[in-house]
């Protein structure tokens, strides 16, 4: 790729962007190395490793990778048979705790279909046996542990009680000679223990002379004792440097047949913390996963550029490839033809270099083998060159590469000599660039460029949008309509004198003033008719609304009529009941009365058929109503069903998959149904009237709490919110004699389940609480079981 082109799409401030989002040195190399590929499935395999990573931090978090140095050295002197220090034997132990890291971080359980980086995680080697040597022998960089060997530990005992003789014998000449003394402290110098002694009674203390102070008043002497005991100490010193060097050779012979996996590792790590480098500033770009195709076709969706302020940036729409392959841009200065440009060279490179783009969901971008760019001021005081001779002379080297594979994009093309000649310039260069089939977008003030573009097949007017009444550019690309330069407009309202404008305009021609005319009219057009399609979206919401409305009115009605109907035969029953109780209190006293007349059999042949036509009453009063089959749009999680084929009653635990398929609960059991087995249930209009009685204040009401779904979903809501219903909803629970309830509250940043179990831990009838099973919500459920 054109390393010139890198430059002038500012390319290499992305790379920057990157290297800052890296953990590890290796990772930054990666990321600094980083170049826009050719190859589809390159960029496709590094825009899914990018998704992957994006996906996993999403669902599980950051991979800590903070440490990773650099060990190949290291391991090539292990291949040779040479012995690491312990710094380096260290840092192989962190490159293996990092390795162990990143596996368990990288394990799916049961996963069917593996994301791009599984198999990087699971070719991480761990060596666990000579890991858990190196952390028992190599305790820092600079330390390795008494417990290395029997032999180190005796050593370090021996110089311990060295030490400890060393300073007694010195506490002991300090009090023997003390007079002699200027000061109490023991000193070093030289690697010896010292003694400060006044000089006039240097002869008094026996030992070695090492020091004297700058004015010569004190002299720093070891004492006999202390020179024997500092030889012991050094012997013992040299043991133990013995004693380390070969706890050091076993440790690097150990290694040496696993160089091959550690170098992997190695490899490995760094390219992990490189692509979730990439992912980390997917993220902070609000960055989506573009399309590429083959077709050389480029859709940009609201792309915005990612080197201005996010409060800043407008985002822009622009395609091409399809119906045109040549795009030119116009417009007013300032109003953003050079971003838009810079933005459709910008997002093919990162797209090529397995980025993300800043982008709607679904962008396309096309394969380019080269990018090419003619941006910015090309002056040259050094080679003696105009604007316009830079501009050509990088002009002429785009067309000698250029073929159909190519993408150019030119800023002001043809600017900075004669408007005649330079327009007819522009208009063959963009001519013989169409011929080849390059993708070409250019800015341009001429008029005649515009021309072009309306009456040549392939190619394609646009503009960027400018308010003249504030005098400031919306930034707007509106594609198919060519843009104004509005000289006059802006001239006039910065104060330029309105004679001056009118003797301007007399100096343009004829043809050129229509056709900027009729660029006016068509502004005037694009408006009104911008205007009343926003008018005609209004309207359609409104009456959107409206029938919305009416619906719910309906259906309002209907439950009401449905109350009035429940509410006529629960009366009923309540009649018949009484005329029931009656009628049998009756005919005992009746039967008491006619024990021994024959009326006995008629009086109970007549009993017999009251109680048959009370029965058949009663069941044209039922509790529930089954409705027809529910769609999976309108199940919600814990509504009330039917299971058809096992004609039993559920709770919904799952919303339908992808196969029309869900999860019930029936008392303890959890089973997988279809969509199309369950109907829904609506509740008794009693019970309903009961649980609003009982919310009021009235009498106590269970007709909630008999159907209290056993989960609550809370994912999307704040703290505050989620402890309002939560609490509400645990009061149904312990109604309804629950054991254990889940509470569904997602992964996310994991602050909403913080927050829930801080607040479910105070609560005194909270027995535990604990995270689901893998197969019923992991971490995203929190079980909660009651006392």
């Amino acid at each position: 790729m054109n390393s010139k082109t890198l430059h002038t799409l500012e390319f290499d401030k992305i790379i920057a962007l990157l290297e800052e989002r890296a953990v590890s040195a290796p990772g930054k190399a990666l990321c600094h190395a980083l170049a826009p590929m050719t190859d589809l499935r390159e960029i496709e395999r590094a825009q899914a490793e990018t998704e992957a990573a994006l996906s996993r931090i999403r669902m599980k978090g950051e991979l800590r990778l903070a440490g990773l140095r650099d060990v190949s050295a290291s391991l090539k002197r292990l291949d040779v048979g040479g012995t690491l220090s312990t710094a380096e034997l260290y840092a192989i132990s962190s490159l293996l705790d990092l390795s162990e890291r990143a596996r368990n971080y990288g394990a799916h359980e049961e996963e069917e279909n593996p994301d791009a980086l599984e198999s990087a995680f699971t070719a991480l080697s761990l060596l666990p046996r000579e890991n858990r040597e190196l952390k028992r022998c190599i305790l820092s960089e600079e330390l390795v542990s008494d417990h290395a060997s029997p032999e180190l530990a005796r050593i370090r005992r021996q110089m311990k009680t060295a030490d400890e003789r060393m300073h007694s014998a010195l506490q002991e000449e300090i009090n023997r000679h003390k007079s002699y003394l200027m000061d109490t402290i023991v000193t070093m110098r030289n690697g010896s223990y010292c003694l400060a002694v006044k000089s006039e009674f240097k002869t008094k203390l026996p030992g070695v002379v090492h020091d004297q102070s700058s004015t010569g008043s004190t002299v720093f002497i070891e004492p006999l004792v202390a020179v024997r005991l500092n030889n012991e100490y050094r012997e013992l010193t040299l043991a133990e440097q013995q004693e380390i060097a070969k706890i050091l050779t076993a440790l690097s012979a150990m290694l040496a047949p696993f160089t091959a996996e550690l170098l992997a590792n190695q490899k490995i790590l760094a390219t992990l913390d490189f692509v979730f480098a990439k992912a980390r500033l997917a993220s902070s770009m609000q960055a989506s996963k573009p399309l590429f195709n083959t077709e050389r076709i480029v859709e940009i969706k609201d792309g915005r550029h990612p080197l201005i302020p996010k409060d800043k940036v407008v985002p822009i729409s622009i395609w091409l490839g399809q119906e045109f392959s040549l795009l030119i841009i116009t417009g007013p200065n300032t109003g953003g033809k050079t971003v838009s440009l810079k933005t459709v060279g910008l997002f093919t490179l990162m797209g090529q270099a397995g980025l993300h783009i800043p982008a709607f969901q679904g962008s396309r971008l096309a394969v380019f083998r080269d990018v090419f760019a003619d941006i910015g001021d090309e002056q040259s005081i050094e080679q003696s060159l105009s604007t316009f001779s830079g501009h050509m002379k990088n002009v002429v080297e785009i067309l000698d590469a250029a073929d159909g594979d190519s993408l150019c994009l030119f800023d002001e093309l043809g600017a900075g000599t004669d408007p005649t000649e330079g327009a007819a310039l522009a208009i063959a260069i963009l001519s013989f660039l169409k011929n080849i089939g390059a993708r070409t977008v250019a800015t341009t003030h001429y008029s005649e460029l515009k021309v072009y573009a309306l009456t040549t097949k392939g190619v394609e007017n646009a503009s960027c949008e400018f308010d003249v009444a504030t005098l400031r550019p919306t930034y707007r690309l509106l594609i198919g309509i060519p843009g104004k330069s509005n000289a006059f407009a802006i001239s006039q309202k910065l104060g330029l004198p309105n004679y001056i404008i009118e003797d301007a305009k007399n100096h343009i021609e004829q043809n050129d003033a229509a056709f900027e005319d009729l660029l006016t009219r068509l502004e005037a057009d694009r408006r009104t008719i911008e205007a009343e399609r926003k008018e005609i979206l209004a309207y359609r919401a409104e009456i959107e609304e409206l029938k919305n409305r009416h619906e719910k009115a309906d259906q309002n009605l209907d439950e009401r009529k449905e109350r009035i109907l429940e509410k006529a035969r629960a009366e009923a029953e309540r009649i018949l009941s009484e005329a029931k109780e009656s009628a049998d209190q009756s005919i005992r006293r009746i039967n008491r009365l006619s024990a021994d007349s024959g009326l006995l059999r008629e009086l109970e042949k007549e009993r017999s058929g009251l109680r048959d036509k009370l029965k058949s009453v009663e069941k044209t009063a039922p509790k529930k109503k089954a409705v027809k089959a529910a769609k999976p749009a309108v199940l919600h999680i814990g509504d009330s069903v039917r299971v058809l084929s096992m004609d039993h009653e559920a709770i919904v635990s799952t919303l339908p998959d992808k196969n029309n398929r869900l999860f019930v609960r029936m008392g303890v059991l959890r089973t997988q149904v279809s969509a199309d087995d369950v109907v829904l249930i609506e509740e008794d209009a009693a019970v309903s009237k009961g649980a609003k009685q009982s919310r009021s204040g009235g009498a106590p009401s269970f007709g909630k709490a008999s159907h209290i779904s056993p989960e609550i979903n809370l994912i999307g809501k704040t703290v505050d919110e989620a402890l309002g219903e939560l609490d509400k909803y645990l009061d149904d629970a312990l109604l309804a004699h629950l054991n254990s309830v889940r509470v569904i509250h997602g992964r996310g940043t994991g602050a909403l389940k913080k927050g829930l179990l801080a607040w479910l831990k105070k609560q005194p009838y909270v027995k535990k609480c604990e995270d689901a099973h893998f197969d019923d919500g992991g971490e995203a459920v929190t079980v909660v079981t009651f006392r």
